[in-house]
């Protein structure tokens, strides 16, 4: 198991740091999509190692840790009184108010400790089993229950009873000792199990820690602490527990983060409500989610989050055109015949003399920052994260049903992130889903009711699943270090106040349904790309603002048009594209105002006539704005054109050149000359001008 974490976590690092600077081949399924003039480097059976794993590859709960049965037979049994104790048996002794057991066996614990400890200090090879057989235990000074020594330790809740565990708000420690730090303590192995209910008052510190592997079979668990609910410094591995958790700092974490196969939270199933100051459940290393339910609230919720906004001058978007935008000056919007992604010499310098990185944009730099810091995060103080589930390295979700209100990222990762089934539903007051390597969707279902941005990584891929996605700016972001965003599967939907898909490098959609949502103001684009966008499969429908509106790139095997119109249609407004037979090639409601439309679809075929409607209504059943079946009437025809090449833009003229300005690739209307920068203003002041009309 730790060999094949291990290989899994090299895998991430080689997936991490591969570039191969021209071309790429990211295989979707079973197809394979060659990317030309992209930097991108995802390939999908690298990412595959690493997203893989399940419980069994993770965390292994032997006999002992699962078995809740026992008998006084045999047992030592330890009566509390309030201030000692009565025992019967041997490997157990009482002084001073405090109980020490030295020995392997079984230890039946029952009634009330006012001001005392239960010491474990057993030989290293030893199992002791401690069963709270309805205990109260209180120790004003240090932790109630502290395994100092011992093989492992195996405290088992005994059936029908409730057990108590209460700290105090500060412990007396020897001299430069830092432990015990929780309520309940354990330097060596620890597991609990059982049918009953433990609650544990930690003043101090922390509720539960183990220094080695945590492991929680069963039982019904309720943790309210100082500082972090639930630690295991190796592993934390749970199953069928019920656990509820409010906690000042982290609700459930992993600490070593100083071994690779180490620094784990695995957990199989059980029932968990956590509310954590800090992050939900946080591992140095994997965090992996078999199964379970869920109920995770970070820093006050997602209300809590500070507003962010777009920063920066915005309009240097670089793709298959430099163009000045709308109002733009100086250029022409398209690029010479020949010519490469590099701006022409001058442009887009800074009036310091500092050049903007090429692909950028206001919009990007500020997410870098923001990237940055997210990548920094791991090592900083806990209060700066407020995360709900976060890994340090590797984080999957294979099944579950996870409700998260997070003050910060929902689901977050140093490196990679993969959602392989579950039903999770989402309200962020960062991103929904952040990775700073590859995040995948592979099944599953996603409803991320609110968020700032929706899914983020370097490498996007969604192969399958439901995902629905409201987001403050934008939707999707592929961005960092060679960015990549593929499509080849699932249902996707994007609600976006900023770029619907948006890639700071290159996007390939291969299959899949996608529908945007984009943008009302033209600062940003329902789609929005620096590199290529490649479309070979698939349905895709993309409807906002047309001041920076992309279509897909000309070299695609799938056809596409885009509709710009000359006024915004009001939100609800159908749009409905049939051959020349009549036949329907998409019926779409967008679910706000909107000025360009992007359609794709297997049906449209280069060289066909098409009609293009606006208005009227539909007998069929729409699902997300996307109606199927049904009869359409009472349309306004807007035009009548044939599918000239694979990428057509068409107007109420009928089809007409790329748009001169942002489209065809973003162009370059930036820097701090010419209209980029302008236009970012004069959207952002036309946005300003919408929210106060509307306030």
């Amino acid at each position: 198991m730790r060999k094949k974490l291990a290989i899994a976590l090299m895998s991430i690092a080689i997936l991490a740091g591969c570039s191969n600077g021209t071309a790429t081949e990211e295989s979707a399924g079973n197809e394979t999509t060659t990317v030309q003039g992209s930097t991108a480097s995802y390939t999908e059976s690298a990412a595959n190692a690493a997203t893989d794993l399940t419980m069994a590859d993770l965390a292994e709960f032997d006999d002992e840790d699962t078995n809740a049965d026992w008998s006084a037979d045999g047992a030592t049994t330890i009566s509390l009184n309030g201030s000692g104790a009565t025992i019967s048996g041997s490997g157990a002794t009482e002084a001073d108010g405090s109980v020490t057991i030295t020995a392997a066996g079984t230890y039946i614990l029952s009634g009330t400790l006012e001001d005392g400890q239960i010491v474990v200090e057993a030989g290293k090879e030893d199992l002791v089993r401690l069963v709270l057989n309805g205990v109260d235990l209180t120790d004003a000074d240090n932790a109630p229950i502290y395994v100092k020594s011992a093989d492992k330790t195996v405290i088992t809740l005994a059936a029908g009873t409730t057990n108590t565990v209460t700290d105090g708000s500060e412990y007396v420690l020897e001299a430069d000792a830092d432990e015990p730090s929780a309520a309940i303590f354990s330097k060596d192995d620890l597991s609990i199990n059982g049918s009953g209910s433990l609650t544990v008052n930690a003043n101090y510190n922390d509720g539960i820690t183990s220094k080695d592997d945590l492991l929680i079979a069963s039982g019904t668990i309720t943790v309210t602490a100082a500082d972090d609910g639930i630690v295991g410094r190796d592993l934390l591995a749970v199953q069928e527990a019920s656990i509820t958790i409010e906690a000042v700092g982290d609700g459930m974490k992993s600490t070593n983060d100083e071994d690779a196969d180490k620094g784990v939270v695995a957990i199989a199933s059980g029932t968990f409500t956590i509310n954590a100051g800090a992050d939900g459940i946080q591992a140095e290393t994997t965090l992996l989610i078999d199964g379970g339910t869920f109920d995770v609230t970070t820093g006050g919720g997602s209300a809590n989050a500070e507003v962010k906004t777009e920063q920066g001058p915005g309009g240097m978007g670089m793709g298959q055109g430099f163009g000045g935008g709308q109002g733009g000056q100086g250029f022409t919007g398209e690029r010479p015949e020949g010519t490469t992604g590099e701006p022409p010499e001058g442009m887009g310098e800074r009036p310091d003399g500092q050049t903007m990185p090429q692909g950028t944009d206001g919009q990007a730099m500020s997410e870098a920052a923001t990237d940055t810091a997210d990548s920094q995060d791991a090592g900083t103080d806990e209060s700066t994260s407020a995360k709900s589930l976060k890994a340090g390295v590797n984080l999957i979700v294979n099944d579950g049903t996870i409700t998260i209100d997070s003050k910060d990222d929902a689901i977050h990762s140093n490196g990679s992130a993969t959602v392989n089934g579950g039903e999770i539903t989402i309200k962020a007051g960062d991103d929904a889903a952040h990775a700073d390597g590859t995040l995948t969707i592979a099944g599953g279902k996603l409803d991320i009711q609110s968020s700032y941005e929706g899914l983020e990584g370097t490498a996007i891929v969604v192969s399958g699943g439901e995902i629905d996605v409201t987001a403050s700016d934008d939707g999707v972001n592929a961005s960092g270090t060679d960015p990549l965003l593929t499509i080849s599967g699932g249902y996707l939907t994007v609600n976006a106040s900023g770029d619907g898909l948006d890639s700071n490098g290159s996007i390939a959609m291969t299959g899949g349904t996608v529908i945007v949502n984009g943008p009302t103001n033209d600062g940003n684009g329902p789609l929005d790309y620096d590199g290529t966008f490649e479309l070979s499969g698939g349905v895709l429908i993309a409807a906002g603002s047309s001041g920076m509106a992309q279509s897909t790139s000309d070299d695609s095997s799938q056809a596409s048009i885009i509709m710009t119109f000359s006024a915004a249609q009001e939100a609800g407004t159908l749009v409905h594209l049939e051959d020349s037979q009549g036949n329907t090639i998409a019926t779409f409601a967008p679910a706000k105002s909107y000025s360009s439309i992007v359609i794709s679809s297997p049906d449209l075929k280069q060289g066909e006539s098409y009609t293009l409607y606006s208005g009227g209504t539909s007998g069929g059943t729409a699902t997300d704005g996307l109606y199927a079946d049904g009869t359409y009437s009472g349309g306004t025809k807007v035009v009548e054109f044939t599918l000239e090449s694979v990428a057509t833009w068409i107007n109420e003229s009928g089809v007409t050149t790329a748009n001169s300005g942002f489209g065809m690739g973003g162009g370059m209307g930036g820097g701090m000359g010419g209209g980029g920068r302008g236009d970012r203003q004069q959207a952002d002041q036309s946005q300003q001008t919408e929210q106060q009309t509307a306030q």
